[in-house]
């Protein structure tokens, strides 16, 4: 009997880890082969299904001459019924940058981003299956942007200036109205020599004039200061303008209005004229 149970034993556990080799060697491979790849995964999708997809486009510069102030891209225009995007970098001290709704616009977003060294940046979109689909690349940068202070500190008066909005929308012919706005801020992240405490735009939403969300974008520490976002959004044909409003982690709210005008005409000049 002692014998037929230990063979029991063995056999259960020839099974468990037969298995458990086989949904390892299912596991994607992470292309970046970053050491933080797997806390990453688990802190953003947990056991949700993912897999990583060039269809996400993340596009950031060769060389970065500005660690504070990082271009990048995430274009997941490719995708259909995308719910959500998430993007963050993994060696960062605070890895999650943003988050987008796409509500009523396309699945892109532009903007510049803080880092504290070289490190994979990565976009997350879910679609409306609940699969994650993951782009990135490798941003080869040094470092010190993430606990640099912000430049608004260097003028006494920077205070009267949070939250003044400025942008440009220019509408397509393709229902589109591509959209650029910048906020004055100084997203701190708490992290500098000065004690300077976290003070960051939590969150932007842009509306159309009847007040209808067209995409929420939730900001974190690691976004530049003095933000700048470029989104494309689906603005009704009736409206002039588009509507932002923003909040940040003291409160503070902040509202605007920003004129979309056509990006081109498609009538010839001299028309009919013959």
């Amino acid at each position: 009997m002692r014998s037929s149970s230990l063979s029991a034993v063995a056999a259960a556990a020839v099974l468990f880890f037969g298995a458990s080799s086989h949904v390892l060697a299912d596991e994607p491979v992470d292309p970046l082969q970053s050491p933080m790849w797997e806390d990453m995964r688990e802190l953003f999708f947990g056991d949700a299904r993912y897999q990583f997809d060039d269809r996400v486009k993340v596009r950031v510069p060769l060389v970065v001459e500005n660690q504070a102030q990082v271009p990048v891209t995430v274009d997941a225009r490719e995708l259909q019924n995308v719910e959500k995007i998430i993007v963050f970098a993994d060696l960062n001290p605070v890895q999650h940058t943003l988050t987008m709704t796409p509500s009523e616009a396309a699945p892109f977003i532009s903007f510049r981003l803080k880092v504290e060294q070289a490190t994979p940046i990565r976009a997350a979109v879910l679609t409306s299956d609940g699969v994650w689909h993951v782009g990135g690349k490798f941003l080869d940068a040094a470092g010190g942007g993430c606990s640099s202070p912000a430049m608004a500190r260097n003028k006494p008066d920077w205070s009267l200036t949070v939250g003044n909005t400025r942008g440009r929308a220019w509408r397509q012919a393709d229902g589109l109205s591509r959209f650029r706005l910048s906020i004055k801020h100084p997203m701190d992240t708490g992290l500098t020599q000065d004690n300077i405490p976290a003070f960051y735009i939590e969150q932007v939403l842009v509306r159309s004039q009847s007040g209808k969300v067209l995409a929420r974008v939730e900001m974190r520490e690691p976004v530049s200061e003095d933000p700048t976002i470029t989104m494309m959004v689906r603005l009704p044909l009736a409206d002039r303008a588009i509507a932002v409003d923003s909040r940040d982690i003291d409160g503070n709210q902040f509202s605007s209005r920003i004129k979309a005008g056509w990006k081109e005409s498609r009538l010839r000049i001299g028309a009919g004229a013959e």
